[in-house]
């Protein structure tokens, strides 16, 4: 998920055997009026500070990388013009996912379940039969939603020497 903690393990997903949210995403669309897509480039300032504000410096970051992609490796959710949340993949490393946040007022609605199976769906796009989400706090969710399984022996993983900022 970006920038994890050094304690904090990796997990691995099958792409080929992802879930197909499209009925939820579709109900999502209709009822709230939620609209799951590709970010785009005129939109990397408006994301990238959104994400330093709502989440993190280090997520921030790893968004810029996403709009340095060509197509831009981030989807977002939105409504009308207000952003609810994200996720994007292929940022600090290759064939992983993460970074991903949303509102904490819009969680427990689904969103974050239609922006994960997306992002990890870019990733099967760009021909991974695997995914890595990396830097994982609490796993459950993840198996439960994508059957991704711990990875043995990667705490720490691409984080483990990352700069961190002094409080």
């Amino acid at each position: 998920m970006g920038a994890g903690g050094l304690n904090m393990q990796d997990m691995l997903v099958r792409l080929y055997d992802l879930p197909n949210v499209s009925e939820l995403e579709k109900s999502l669309l209709e009822t709230e009026k939620i609209i799951f897509r590709n970010a785009i480039a005129p939109e990397k300032h408006f994301l990238v500070a959104w994400t330093k504000a709502h989440f993190s410096q280090y997520w921030a970051s790893e968004m810029e990388v996403a709009f340095a992609r060509q197509p831009v490796t981030c989807i977002v959710a939105h409504q009308g013009n207000e952003i609810l949340g994200f996720a994007c993949y292929e940022t600090t490393a290759r064939g992983f996912f993460g970074p991903t946040g949303v509102l904490e007022s819009y969680r427990g609605k689904q969103i974050g379940k239609v922006l994960l199976i997306k992002a990890l769906e870019g990733l099967k796009n760009r021909g991974y039969a695997y995914g890595i989400i990396g830097g994982v706090g609490p796993h459950e969710y993840y198996e439960k939603t994508v059957g991704a399984f711990l990875i043995p022996h990667s705490e720490g993983g691409v984080y483990k020497h990352l700069l961190r900022k002094e409080d």
